[in-house]
C-alpha cells in the first residue's frame, strides 16, 4: 500500500502490482507491444506517458492515476482542484474520499501536524465530514 502520495515513483508501483498479481513477463511484452528489457527499465522509471500508463492500467486492472489524483487533492494549492472555472472540460469532484486519504487526515491530527481547523481549510474537507471520520477512526 502506497502512503506517500507526495513522491510517486510508478515504476516500482507497477512492478508491486506484477508481482501480486503474478503477471508473466511475455503477458506484459506482448500487452505492451515491448521487449523485456524495456519493460525493466519501466520499473526503475519515477514516471510514464499517459498513453503507457493507460495500458498498464488497463493490464493490471488497477487505476494508476487515481494516484496522481490523490496527489494532487493532498498537495496543490488551497482552492486550485475541484473549484469550477470557466471550461468546457469534464469537472470533478474533489471529495472523492478514500481510505489513504482519510488514514492520512487522521494521522496529521493524530500526530498533531494539523489542527482540525487547518485540515478543514486547507484541504476543502467539510467540517461534519471531519467529524464523522475521527468518531469512526479514532484510535
Amino acid at each position: 500500500m502506497i502512503h506517500n502520495f507526495k513522491e510517486i515513483k510508478i515504476g516500482a508501483l507497477l512492478k508491486q502490482k506484477v508481482s501480486e498479481e503474478k503477471i508473466e513477463m511475455t503477458r506484459i511484452c506482448n500487452f505492451l507491444d515491448v521487449p523485456e528489457e524495456k519493460v525493466l527499465l519501466m520499473y526503475e522509471y519515477d514516471s510514464l506517458d499517459c498513453d503507457l500508463l493507460l495500458r498498464w492500467s488497463k493490464l493490471l486492472e488497477y487505476d494508476f492515476f487515481r494516484i496522481y489524483s490523490h496527489h494532487l487533492i493532498l498537495y496543490s494549492p488551497p482552492g486550485s482542484v475541484g473549484k469550477p472555472k470557466g471550461t468546457s472540460l469534464p469537472q470533478f469532484r474533489k471529495n472523492v474520499y478514500t481510505v489513504e486519504i482519510i488514514d492520512f487526515m487522521m494521522e496529521l491530527l493524530e500526530t498533531g501536524k494539523k489542527t482540525k481547523l487547518e485540515v478543514q481549510n486547507e484541504y476543502n474537507i467539510p467540517k461534519t465530514t471531519l467529524y464523522k471520520w475521527i468518531a469512526k477512526h479514532k484510535k
